[in-house]
């Protein structure tokens, strides 16, 4: 099996990496426009476990998510370079605005999401998003861990330099989700 796994392999992959004794980290995103913030997050999420899993948001449910110019790069070539990192054993594309139904299918030991997330009503208090997928994750017995975003290092980000740099500022949307 390569390092791009089709979704319909998800269920036996985690049966096999569980079998075999395997601590299973999970994490999804994206990842358009792979920048250092990806990469030092999903540097820490390797750290947690043995085998780390990506789930790559499939094209539509980016364009849902972050809007009709997205993604910039296609779903199979976002898998493509966050498969090519040395941190990441697995990755997928997978449907969904969530990943609810990959964490049901891969049964993660530990499922990372970034800072912008919060679990505690102090945090959503503070403007975090709350996890979806944290409900899911703890009825398998799994565990949830919220890794720090590198501050100014997002996509979003990275999209307002380059259109500021090639004096595109108009077409700059307003502040609002970021994105690792």
């Amino acid at each position: 099996m390569g390092k791009v796994v089709p979704y319909g392999s998800l269920a036996s992959l985690g049966a096999q990496l569980r079998e075999t004794g395997k601590r299973i980290v999970l994490t999804n995103g994206h990842f358009d426009l792979l920048h250092i913030g990806h990469v030092r997050y999903l540097q820490a999420a390797r750290q947690l476990g043995d085998v780390l899993i990506v789930a790559v948001n499939d094209d539509a449910s980016t364009r849902r998510r972050k809007g009709p110019a997205r993604p910039l790069v296609p779903a199979a070539e976002r898998v493509e370079l966050v498969a090519a990192l040395a941190c990441v054993d697995y990755a997928t594309i997978f449907p969904g605005d969530t990943a609810e139904e990959v964490i049901r299918i891969v049964r993660p030991h530990v499922y990372v999401k970034g800072g912008d997330y919060g679990l505690t009503p102090e945090d959503l208090a503070r403007g975090k998003q709350p996890l979806p997928e944290a409900p899911v994750v703890r009825a398998l017995g799994g565990d949830v861990v919220l890794l720090p975003l590198v501050p100014e290092h997002s996509t979003t980000a990275l999209v307002r330099r380059i259109l500021t740099a090639y004096g595109c500022a108009e077409h700059l949307q307003p502040p609002g989700e970021a994105e690792r």
